[in-house]
């Protein structure tokens, strides 16, 4: 297998904040803010790189940048990425130096601890986007828990113990089935590379326990309801920059593994069980915004509408056509982004009064302008205002899912309306109104540092909304052979059948009957 490049980027991208992890732990608090930010920002640099060099339209080769190093046995130092995992790539690279740069005054305690778990876990988050082996991906996927796991028990709220235990205890509870699915299969299809298991025919009789193991761990991933309820708990106690990473990335790889595992490696099961996913999204996405809209904790309230756009993300996915994994995708980046964005909104102004909740303030737009720009911008792009990051993948996502299920697709948009009402409730509350607290009015605006932190994500929110080709070209060939390999078990829509007329056939004299 050869690299394009004639270096090892991809190890070298994982290289390069473990170093710097490692450099942290002994230097300066200061001088640890400074490797975290430089290792980041070079890391974002050759990411680019990694775009700019990546071809989309080379035919026949669905994997580029490709590692691979024997180690023992069947297990191999294996990377690679596609037009997927480059995104997802990006994505993370793309939040990294900005995580930073939100904990440069927030974060006080133990600074260069801090700062070398942010690197560790940038290192197992690209992990997972290019690892190549089955073992290889779930050493990454598990071990991304521990620096989340103490990002928020150390440097969390007052109740971080109990939320980081419930959010490590759910997410490895739900991948030890997992680990034995894989153990099957490495020995069922003789190898663990996964590019060969994701076109190897495991036996159909099999398919739905194998389906069953990884969606254990992927439905508490993404989260899935009823499985979510670690991450309202965790991202209340989380830093902010540990929200920021927590909504933006590790949500995503609950939907990179359906893209990987469940759907080209059990496609049959995948068709067969469409139908939980389905119930389960319909029920996230209504449930969650109805409990989102009584929430007066904005975390809180931001962390229910994740869950249900989520739920788009999963029936796009599992739609089995190109709209509907397109617009998961483009969902995913979106919400990557919007999410981390309004965590950031939340995170500056909780710097400034040390509370969360909604009914504390009120008129911001008077005295916090840039502010108050800043936080609508992310508001519309959240509800999916034409022009916005959301509104592409959510109307590709639905149109998708229209095509298999009307009635899913009906009530997944009621999902939509109802986000635009506790998003605005919530904008309306904290923005408008009377500026008639002190604490409030004496708030300072955007300092140069927060500017920098807001204006890198709004300008990639409206490019998403404007021109989302840029984004969907490098994943459209790899979405190509996804939906080949799945195509043999897609469903039949109910939305086909009622808009479909009986099928005409013609006589030998083309005459129809």
């Amino acid at each position: 297998m050869t690299n394009q490049l004639g270096f090892p980027i991809l190890s070298l991208m994982l290289a390069i904040p473990m170093v710097a992890a490692v450099a942290c732990l002994y230097v300066s608090a200061q001088n640890a803010r400074m490797i975290a930010l430089v290792a980041t920002l070079v890391d974002f640099a050759l990411g680019i790189v990694l775009w700019v060099n990546y071809d989309a339209s080379l035919l026949g080769a669905q994997w580029q940048f490709q590692e691979y190093v024997p180690v023992f046995g069947r297990f191999a130092w294996a990377l690679g990425i596609d037009g997927i995992a480059l995104m997802l790539i990006m994505l993370t690279l793309f939040l990294m130096p900005i995580c930073i740069l939100a904990s440069w005054e927030a974060i006080e305690k133990r600074v260069p601890e801090y700062m070398a778990a942010f690197l560790f876990m940038e290192v197992l988050m690209i992990g997972v986007f290019a690892a190549q082996d089955l073992f290889l991906f779930y050493i990454f996927f598990e071990a991304g828990l521990i620096p989340m796991y103490l990002i928020i028990g150390i440097w969390g709220g007052a109740n971080r113990i109990y939320a980081s235990y419930k959010f490590f205890l759910y997410t490895l509870l739900g991948s030890v089935l997992m680990l034995i699915a894989m153990l099957w299969m490495a020995r069922e299809a003789g190898t663990t590379f996964i590019p060969e298991l994701m076109n190897y025919d495991f036996p159909v009789e099999a398919q739905t326990l194998l389906w069953l193991a990884f969606f254990a761990s992927f439905a508490v991933k993404m989260p899935m309801w009823p499985v979510h309820t670690w991450l309202p708990d965790a991202h209340v106690q989380a830093p902010t920059a540990g929200s920021v990473i927590l909504a933006g990335v590790l949500l995503k790889m609950g939907g990179y593994g359906f893209i990987r595992f469940s759907l080209p490696m059990f496609p049959e099961a995948s068709a067969e069980l469409i139908w939980v996913i389905f119930g389960l999204s319909m029920i996230a996405v209504v449930y969650t915004s109805l409990v989102a809209l009584v929430q007066n904790d904005m975390k809180k309230l931001i962390a229910y509408s994740s869950v249900a756009h989520m739920a788009i993300v999963t029936i796009g996915l599992f739609a089995f056509n190109r709209q509907g994994l397109e617009g998961a995708m483009i969902v995913m980046l979106s919400h990557g982004l919007v999410s981390g964005a309004l965590f950031l909104c939340v995170g500056v102004i909780y710097d400034r009064l040390h509370t969360r909740e909604i009914d504390r303030y009120g008129g911001l737009a008077i005295n916090m302008p840039k502010y108050a720009l800043f936080f609508m911008l992310f508001t519309m792009a959240s509800v999916g205002l034409p022009g916005t990051s959301g509104f592409v993948g959510e109307f590709l996502s639905l149109a998708g899912t229209y095509q298999v299920s009307s009635f899913v697709t009906l009530i997944c948009t009621t999902g939509i309306i109802l986000g635009a009402a506790y998003m605005l409730y919530l904008y309306r509350r904290v923005a408008f109104g009377d500026l008639d607290k002190e604490d409030v009015r004496a708030m300072p605006d955007l300092s140069h540092r927060e500017m920098w932190l807001m204006a890198p994500i709004a300008a990639v929110v409206l490019w998403m909304g404007v021109y989302p080709e840029s984004f969907m070209a490098p994943m459209r060939k790899d979405i190509g052979t996804l939906l080949a390999r799945i195509e043999r078990a897609r469903p039949v829509g109910d939305a086909q059948l009622a808009a479909g007329k009986p099928q005409v056939k013609a006589d030998a004299h083309g005459e129809a009957h």
